[in-house]
């Protein structure tokens, strides 16, 4: 991969973590849970907003913020959520081989149809032991793949741990 230093461009990086077979459950089919200090909603829309340390928990997903608002389907079920807040934060487990994957931003964007987070402004986000920090990171819960982009002067940082398996043979 050739790195621009000044590249406006989008710099990928996909993580090569296939599927697992022993996937989670799904959470699509659990209950939400809402926390908030103050809810509205609209029949007509369909859209709910929630402020004051907002608390969104499905199964193993869960969304914290300031402010949250969250379309609706006509069946009651979440289509999209944005969170914001300083930071607005999240977490899922994606498998028990991947583990957990915690996420942060000024603002997280959750398309509930397609499966991806969309954490832009000081994003972070941690899974596995390995971390990406960048302007804007697109996170997909179901397959594991990440797209981090650089804006402004910050550049998209990537650290991943050590391969366990290099061990020192000699220290049986």
């Amino acid at each position: 991969i050739r790195l621009s230093s000044l590249s406006a461009l989008p710099i990928v990086m996909l993580l090569a973590l296939p599927i697992y077979s022993h996937a989670l459950p799904s959470y699509a089919n659990q209950p939400i849970k809402l926390l908030s200090d103050k809810a509205t909603y609209s029949e007509r829309t369909g859209i709910t907003s929630y402020t004051g340390t907002v608390v969104i928990t499905q199964g193993t997903f869960k969304m914290t913020a300031d402010d949250i608002t969250v379309n609706l389907s006509q069946g009651r079920s979440i289509n999209s959520a944005i969170a914001t807040g300083r930071p607005a934060t999240m977490q899922q487990v994606v498998t028990q081989e991947k583990g957990l994957a915690k996420g942060q931003a000024n603002k997280i964007d959750y398309n509930a149809v397609n499966g991806i987070i969309t954490l832009t402004g000081n994003a972070k986000l941690v899974q596995n032991g390995a971390s990406f920090a960048g302007n804007v990171i697109r996170y997909s819960l179901k397959a594991g793949d990440v797209e981090a982009t650089a804006g402004g002067n910050q550049r998209v940082e990537l650290v991943f741990p050590p391969n366990s398996n290099t061990s020192q043979s000699s220290l049986r």
